[in-house]
This record gives C-alpha cells, structure tokens and sequence, in this order.
C-alpha cells in the first residue's frame, strides 16, 4: 500500500495554531462582517482585473477630487480602499494555508481510510473461518456499509 504522507502533528503545534487562529479571530472580529449569500451574489466585486483600475482611481482621486461626485465622499473611499488593501495581503496567505490543510487532511484521511478498508476486508476474512473475535469487530465495522447497498463505484474494497 503506497504511504505518500508520513508526518506527526505535535498536539501542541496544534494547540499553538489554534490559539494562533482564535487570537486571529478576536483581534479581527470588531472589523469584519458576515453577508448573505444574496448579499455576496450583488456586490460588485474587486479582482485581479479590477484591482489595478481602483488603484488608478484612488491616485488620480486624491490628486483631482474635483472630479469626485458631492455623494461621494474622499476619506470614506479612501478608508474603503485601506481596509481592502490591507485585507488582500491577509486573505491571500490565508487561502495558502487553507489549501495546504485541506489537501494534507484529504491525502491524511484518504491514506488511513484505504488502509482501514484493508483492515475491515482482512476482519471480513477472518469472520468467514469463524477466527476468534472477528464476528463481533466485522458485525461492528460493517454497520458502516448497511444503507449504502452496491455501488458500481464504491470506494470500498468490497
């Protein structure tokens, strides 16, 4: 069986980045806010198309704000803009570390399952020539595929 992660997490490494992650939370919570999924889906958005566009605006906005419209007011677009500034650099790094947890926690996980499907097949073996304990560990394990039926494209090992 192929074994393409073999790490060990100290609990306290992981202690150390939660708590790294709730001071994120607290530090941040009296500044970010929560829209609906409505809400997400009307806002017009910044991109990587975008983005260079608004950092025009702001230069030439600051330089000419005769050009602004009187309902626009300057030090609101500008804190605006500071605020999204200041977030991007934030988001960015925390879309790396996302994925890299997501994809370690999917090969992680992906690895141990196929190695416990190969355990359950061995205990279904055993089961079959009545070896002592495997009736009661397979009745246990195979509760798991009870509701599912057959699949033609199942990921166990049946």
């Amino acid at each position: 069986m192929e074994n393409n992660l073999s790490i060990t997490i100290p609990p306290d490494d992981l202690q150390a980045v939660k708590a790294a992650l709730q001071q994120i939370q607290t530090i941040m919570a009296r500044y970010v806010v929560a829209l609906t999924p409505e809400q997400r889906k009307d806002l017009p958005k910044v991109n990587d198309g975008t983005e260079p566009f608004m950092e025009k605006i702001m230069e030439y906005a600051v330089g000419n704000p005769q050009f602004l419209p009187a309902y626009v007011i300057l030090g609101e677009l500008q804190k605006d803009w500071d605020v999204f500034s200041g977030i991007l650099p934030l988001l960015r790094m925390m879309d790396q570390i996302r994925d890299n947890l997501s994809d370690t926690a999917m090969l992680a996980g992906s690895e141990a399952y196929k190695a416990g499907l190969t355990y359950y097949q061995s205990v279904k073996q055993a089961a079959k020539v009545n070896a002592p304990d495997a009736k009661a560990i397979y009745e246990d394990l195979s509760k798991r595929f009870m509701k599912q039926g057959k699949r033609t494209n199942s990921p166990s090992i049946e």
